[in-house]
């Protein structure tokens, strides 16, 4: 029985290993209002804008205005488990694509006093063929 048990929890804390995500990149920002964020994401020969913001927090959700590869998205954002994050695909999924690169941002707390949202914005890339570049405002 004692081994039973053994197997049972080496494998619950292993499984959290084998399914976790393993970011190439993380990045902490914060945004006031109405800043916009741009990100030029580049791979091959390629090169695409990602950019957002958020407009308005109200009742613990974040409204995000976004747009990658000139496709527009909105979305509601949350503090809690559910609603806290969106996903892009940065490539189109190609032959050889199972794992398709993508970028999570995250919704990670709002500074109340500085009227700030602080996201994370996290880069899976398992080839490591992406690279991020900030791009300056103005």
């Amino acid at each position: 029985m004692k081994t039973i048990l053994h197997v049972f929890v080496l494998l619950a804390f292993s499984s959290s290993f084998i399914f976790a995500d393993n970011f190439t990149e993380i990045r902490e920002i914060s945004l006031k209002k109405d800043e916009q964020k741009k990100i030029l994401v580049k791979y091959a020969d390629k090169e695409k804008l990602f950019n957002f913001r958020w407009t308005l927090y109200k009742n613990g959700g974040l409204v995000i205005f976004r747009s990658y590869d000139k496709i527009v998205a909105q979305n509601v954002l949350y503090l809690r488990e559910r609603n806290q994050s969106f996903r892009v695909e940065l490539k189109s999924r190609g032959a050889d694509f199972y794992n398709v690169p993508y970028m999570l941002v995250r919704f990670k707390e709002f500074k109340e006093a500085s009227k700030e949202a602080v996201f994370e914005i996290l880069l899976s890339d398992d080839k490591k063929q992406i690279k991020l570049e900030d791009l300056k405002k103005g």
